[in-house]
């Protein structure tokens, strides 16, 4: 097998990999899906103790992203849809892709929570879709990892950003640029 070849075998397989094993914007879950997912989630994340309770309690808005799936060989995808809840009700729904680059490799699913604080950070992320870039460094064994994550909606003191429920295997330090969009359920 000549260089090229080798080379377009090796690109054409970690592409393959990477598609399969994410969910497909195609095969987009219904309202009523969406919607026990978030709750199961919402029960997984109060059942963290009552600093996540208390988060929850006091925020303007959460949007929880109950099922995100990533599939990474160097250059990693992943896609989940979920809710932004307002007084625990579901108000509207979006979606999160998003593509990273760096030493990476494996496939995983997690949920993920972003906390507004402030009637002005919520108002702020529901007047844009907006993209997101960040940093990280993370691993996910089976059932249990640890992120250490920073991007441009999170750092501010505003908004809070919490990955739990991993599972899978995902090793590897990242860039990472995300997009939220509103979807129509």
């Amino acid at each position: 097998m000549h260089k090229s070849s080798r080379r377009s075998f090796i690109i054409g397989s970690a592409a393959g990999i990477i598609a399969t094993s994410i969910t497909s914007p195609a095969i987009a879950a219904s309202r009523s899906r969406i919607d026990s997912r978030v709750d199961t989630a919402m029960r997984e994340l109060r059942n963290l103790g009552n600093r996540f309770s208390n988060l929850i309690d006091s925020s303007a808005g959460i949007l929880i992203m109950p099922r995100i799936r990533r599939g990474s060989i160097g250059l990693g995808t992943s896609y989940g849809e979920g809710s932004l809840l307002i007084g625990q009700a579901p108000v509207e729904y979006y979606s999160m892709a998003s593509v990273s680059i760096g030493p990476q490799f494996g496939i995983q699913r997690y949920s993920s929570a972003m906390f507004f604080t402030s009637e002005r950070s919520l108002a702020r992320f529901r007047r844009q879709d907006g993209w997101t870039v960040g940093a990280d460094l993370g691993y996910t064994l089976i059932d249990q990892g640890d992120v250490v994550d920073i991007d441009s909606n999170t750092y501010l003191d505003d908004v809070y950003g919490v990955i739990f429920g991993q599972e899978g295997l995902h090793l590897g330090i990242t860039l990472e640029g995300s997009k939220y969009s509103r979807i129509v359920r």
